[in-house]
């Protein structure tokens, strides 16, 4: 029997399958077999790493601020009842993703961590998983002052992760996507077309559509950037360029 907190990796688990053979059905970029599997292989075992440190660290530390934030009655959204506690609370946690997300772009300290996130050269499904543990770590840390100052539980968490699982590997993901579908799609969640432009080597690029789920958080903060040229985006980091985050001491 799958307990409730195991439904976002089993989920996340499945999506990946299902968007690794379709990456190699109707590739956005052809890639040699032997390269997709090299590429995957140390995604997956980063995100192995992490999974065990998420399950022996994190989840405790997170269930524990859970229980004290149900049993305290905290947050901003106990003002309001079910469902709309719950909705506007995925709502608001998207919100602070975007924030998050920003954050570590424009933070010395945090972008020594995410950069691993962008040095990957080639991007699909796998990428999803390439995060620094330290990263893992802080965002974890930053989730204990989140989810009391909203009020939201370990269900709220696991209820959004079973949502965001499935957009950040589709986003993620190498696959073609024609521009019409993509195109209605991006006006409610983060699509390929726009996460795509997050990850080129071009700093302005870089610096762009921060969000996880809802592409609403960049479009109200003007930080939604799209490609019109048609050319392919090269996928990166070109450490030399200077950057908010770069220029900080190491």
């Amino acid at each position: 029997m799958i307990e409730p907190g195991q439904i976002p990796m089993v989920v996340s688990s499945v999506g990946m399958a299902l968007l690794l053979l379709l990456e190699q059905l109707i590739p956005a970029v052809e890639r040699s077999r032997g390269e997709v599997f090299r590429h995957g292989g140390r995604n997956i075992l980063i995100g192995v790493a992490n999974g065990i440190l998420l399950a022996l660290l994190a989840t405790p530390l997170l269930a524990g601020v859970s229980e004290w934030t149900r049993q305290s009655g905290a947050g901003l959204t106990r003002l309001f009842d079910e469902p709309w506690r719950t909705g506007i609370g995925l709502l608001l946690f998207d919100g602070w993703m975007y924030l998050w997300h920003r954050a570590n772009h424009e933070i010395g300290f945090l972008w020594r961590f995410h950069r691993l996130h962008h040095l990957d050269t080639a991007m699909d499904v796998t990428t999803t998983l390439r995060f620094h543990p330290a990263e893992i770590g802080l965002s974890t840390a930053a989730r204990l002052v989140v989810m009391p100052l909203l009020g939201l539980t370990i269900g709220d968490l696991v209820l959004y992760e079973i949502v965001m699982f499935p957009v950040i590997l589709f986003h993620h993901s190498n696959l073609r996507l024609s521009e019409r579908p993509d195109r209605l799609l991006r006006w409610v969640i983060v699509t390929p077309a726009v996460h795509r432009v997050h990850h080129s080597r071009v700093q302005v690029e870089t610096d762009s559509n921060y969000g996880s789920v809802l592409s609403l958080w960049d479009r109200l903060a003007g930080t939604l950037r799209l490609r019109t040229d048609g050319l392919p985006v090269s996928f990166g980091l070109d450490v030399e360029i200077p950057h908010p985050a770069r220029n900080q001491p190491q």
